[in-house]
Order: structure tokens, then sequence, then C-alpha cells
């Protein structure tokens, strides 16, 4: 998805166009031809407008984007205003260079966030193709009896209730390493929570992320040792936007505590132990890590935060509110992170990981006034305030964009940590790479909204 396919579907869009288009009439050029490029900026820039109002962005989009939007929409103008009159031929070409110009949008929109890296994965999420490794739960339980101990792990499909956050979800996953057929019962393994982004299905960390092939080659070099990790819905469709958050758009962050791990400790007998519990959240996800091993220290201690926002965003603040609180600014107060470990105080044996794309330096104290709508700035703002209440955690960066395939590297690379963090059964407690973030001071949070780029 990022070779030639893109390029070639981009040229062959815009020469079908050109034929749609023609010479024609004066009166063609000079008036319709200008009428539907205008429609097409237009459409265009309220695109823009509302990703960038709605609070859905990070790092900016390609320019390619913004075009092919207007060029999709002036291509659909074309096809009606120019129809009547039309020889047959071109009819049929104002027709074909719609959808061409919408899958070159499509393909500027992946190139964007890399939500696809391949065709095979995106044909896999669009008919809902079999996950690597996938089985059932009466299969699992045959290979419990038989201690049939696999080369690789597997990923279970499971409808959690959701008796105490009445948060209606899809199907979540749960993927089991290969030491967790050793015994019947299976040993009670620690576990790790995995969240993806805004616009998310539970599968995305497993399609876009590569999250199986990561944790199968980690567990295939440690014997068959790793963590249970499940798979969790946080939004309940693939745009509602929670934060994980309990609010007008569901009781996300009570199912993701009261339904899923319960039902992860009862069902797969995994550690109820806080200390073998940890989170990782990719772009919202990760804000979602933070503010829920803050909130529940009780339940987790080791998160990864992987380039997300310093509290739950939603546009400014002040639509923050209003969309996901209705209003209630307490609310708000209660779930955004830096308060909530403030409030606190001293945490014990809680450990996090802030990764962030580029390559700044990342060990740095925080300037005096935070911009809340940077990645950077708000890892480090998160981690200054954590270090100084006991939380253990450092400011990792690393080349690359907000997109998927950052997250992809940026959960392989903290995953040798993470396990031992966790006490995974054989997996040595390792260092992070930096020492801890120690701010010199109380820092001032400037409250931003996000700028284009989607999250």
């Amino acid at each position: 998805m990022h070779g030639w396919l893109p390029l070639t579907v981009q040229i062959v869009a815009g020469l079908v166009l050109v034929l749609a288009v023609g010479w024609r009439t004066r009166r063609w050029r000079l008036v319709w031809l200008p009428l539907a490029a205008i429609v097409g900026i237009a459409a265009a820039w309220y695109a823009q407008w509302s990703i960038s109002d709605g609070g859905l962005a990070d790092d900016p989009a390609p320019h390619q984007l913004w075009v092919w939007i207007a060029v999709t929409i002036l291509a659909a103008v074309v096809a009606v205003i120019g129809w009547r009159g039309a020889r047959w031929w071109r009819r049929g070409v104002s027709v074909l260079a719609i959808p061409l110009c919408a899958l070159a949008t499509a393909l500027m929109l992946n190139l964007w966030v890399g939500y696809f890296p391949t065709v095979q994965t995106a044909l896999n999420q669009l008919t809902a193709g079999p996950l690597p490794d996938q089985t059932d739960r009466a299969t699992v339980t045959q290979m419990v009896v038989r201690h049939a101990i696999p080369a690789k792990g597997t990923v279970v499909p499971v409808t959690i209730p959701s008796d105490a956050s009445h948060f209606a979800h899809r199907d979540e996953l749960v993927y089991l390493p290969p030491a967790y057929y050793a015994t019947n019962p299976p040993p009670k393994l620690p576990t790790v929570m995995m969240i993806g982004g805004e616009f998310n299905t539970p599968a995305d960390w497993l399609r876009a992320g590569n999250a199986i092939k990561t944790i199968d080659d980690f567990a295939t070099a440690h014997q068959g040792n790793a963590p249970v990790f499940v798979f969790v819905d946080s939004g309940g469709a693939f745009n509602n936007d929670t934060e994980c958050v309990n609010g007008p758009r569901g009781n996300s962050a009570d199912h993701l505590t009261k339904d899923v791990v319960p039902f992860m400790v009862s069902n797969f007998g995994v550690s109820p132990n806080r200390a073998n519990w940890g989170v990782v959240g990719w772009s919202m996800g990760g804000t979602c890590a933070v503010d829920l091993t803050a909130m529940h220290p009780d339940m987790f201690s080791t998160f990864e935060d992987i380039a997300g926002d310093f509290a739950p965003n939603s546009g400014t603040k002040a639509q923050t509110i209003t969309r996901l609180f209705g209003g209630n600014a307490a609310a708000y107060t209660s779930f955004d992170p830096a308060a909530v470990i403030s409030k606190h105080g001293a945490y014990q044996s809680v450990s996090g990981w802030f990764a962030i794309s580029g390559n700044p330096p990342a060990q740095r104290p925080p300037p005096a006034v935070i911009d809340a709508g940077d990645q950077t700035s708000a890892a480090n703002a998160l981690c200054g305030v954590g270090s100084v209440n006991g939380i253990n955690c450092a400011v990792i960066a690393q080349p690359g964009k907000h997109d998927w395939p950052f997250a992809a590297r940026a959960f392989a690379a903290a995953l040798p940590w993470l396990a031992g963090q966790i006490g995974t059964p054989d997996i040595p407690s390792v260092p992070m790479p930096v020492p801890p973030v120690r701010p010199p001071g109380p820092v001032t949070i400037a409250a931003a909204g996000r700028p284009p780029g989607v999250r």
C-alpha cells in the first residue's frame, strides 16, 4: 500500500478524469467546469475543517489527500452536469472516473494513517477474513485437556458480557501463548490489555499492528512463554470516540475494568494480581493506557502509551467536555491523567513507557508551558508528573510518523520490557532504555485542539 499501487491508481484516475472532462463547448469550459472545481474545493475544505474541528488528528495529512477529495467531488459533478449531450463513451468514462478518484483518495488516506500496510491486510479486514492463529473456545478447551502445546499462540474470539457497564460492544479477541497449554488447568499467566486508536475494531492491533507475529516471535524466542493478550473494544463502533471514559458515548471505562478484567480471570484463569496486568494503547488508546493505570493502580501496574494525548481529547478542551462528558467539567477532571496522578500522590510499583514518533531528544524536562495537542509535550509532561508521584517512566523516541506501522514498531520495542515487568514466567526483568524524566518544577498545561492528522 506504500509502493507502486497508490501512484498507479492516481495516474489511471487522472487520465480517465481528463477523458471524462474533455474540451466540449465554450460554455462547458467557462461555466460548468469552473463550477465543478469550486464544489470540489469547497468539499475538500469542509473535510479538512471537520477533521480539525472534530479533534480527529495529530499529524498533518499529505496534501494529495485534500487534492483527491476535491478531484473526486469534481468527477461526480462532471458526471452529473455533463451527462446530457455527452456521447456514450464519455458517459462511461465519467462514471468510471468517480470510483477511481475515490480509490485514489482512500489510498492517500491510508498513506496518512497506515491502517492497511498491504493489500492482503485490506482484503482480510474488509471481508472479515480469518485472523492469524485463530481458533475457537472448544478447540482451546480440548488442547488444554490434551496438553497439546502449539508451536505458536492461538487467537480466540470472545463475547464478553457487559453486565456491569451496559456498554454495547463488539466481540473481542484473546491471544493465548503456547505456555498457556502446558498444564490443566492453565497457569495463571500475566495479561496485557491492548487498545487501538480512535477509529478502530478489536482486530486492528492484529491486522494493522502486526501484533500476533510480534508476540509469536517473542514466545518462540522464549520457549513458548509470553503474556496473555486481550484485544478490547473501547468504542463499540468504528467511529465512536469514547477515549475510554464513561459518558454520553457509553461506559467504556467501566467495560474495560468491570467487564473485561473479571471475564479474563474467571474464563481464562489468568492472574488477578495487579502486578501481572499491563495496558498498551496506540494514539487514543495510549491516552487510555495512562488513564486506566493512573485511575486503577489496584488493577494495573504497567502501561505503554504509544503517541497518546495529554488527556481525553475530542477537540478543544471545551468541546471535549461537551462531547465526552455532557458538559460535566468535574467528570472531565476525574479522567484527566495528570489531575488523577497528582491527586493520588505516591504510587507503588507502577511503570510506564511513553513511545513517541520522530527524533527529538526524548529525555528532557518539560517546558514551563505544555502544548496538550503535541505527543512529545504530552509524553514528557505526563512522565514528569508521574515521576514525582512514584511512577517509574521514560519517554522513548524512534523514527516514524503517527501511523500504524510506527505503533507496531513501538509495541515490538517495548514487549521484552513489558513482559518482564508484569512477571511473565522465565522472562527476565529488563530496564527501559533510558532513565526516568525528572521535571525541575511545576508546569502549566495549555489546552490545544488537535491539528490535522488522524489519530
